[in-house]
């Protein structure tokens, strides 16, 4: 086999496997960013968990970002999302215990928020009250938290 065929050869078997990986690439990813709004202090963190469908509603959503509270409004930034449906899940965690504190019968002491200020009543919002697109690219959302105890919201100033 001369020179030239061996490396027509060996170009042949290259092509497909580059089109593998070009059929297989990553989906975009880009920056979330969330104005939350209706912080009623500056205590502690506001959390935020960007969650699919099978994960809405659990501890586990595979993306998260945290930014210090400011009584008000909160920007929350969350970097490397890949483009999809999600739904966000937001608490301000006045104590830093990286979790919601519940009084009696489960309600939440500190402030909770759904993207699309999905309605909270007798429990949790639906999925599809709180779902939007992600195309990858950057993209900012609002949505306001909700107080069950205590003061309501930011102290009138």
């Amino acid at each position: 086999m001369t020179l030239f065929k061996a490396a027509c050869a060996a170009l042949a078997a290259l092509i497909p496997s580059i089109g593998v990986v070009a059929a297989t690439a990553a989906p975009p990813t880009g920056t979330l960013t969330l104005q939350i709004g209706n912080v009623r202090n500056s205590k502690g963190v506001v959390h935020v968990d960007i969650c699919p469908q099978n994960q809405f509603l659990k501890d586990d959503c595979p993306y998260v970002g945290d930014a210090p509270a400011r009584a008000g409004v909160t920007t929350v930034v969350v970097h490397n999302l890949p483009a999809g449906r999600y739904a966000a899940q937001v608490f301000q965690d006045e104590n830093s215990n990286h979790k919601v504190d519940r009084a009696l019968f489960g309600i939440p002491k500190e402030g909770v928020g759904f993207s699309n200020d999905a309605r909270i009543s007798l429990g949790p919002p639906k999925w599809a009250d709180a779902v939007f697109a992600f195309n990858g690219e950057a993209q900012t959302i609002g949505l306001k938290l909700r107080y069950f105890l205590g003061a309501s919201g930011p102290a009138a100033g």
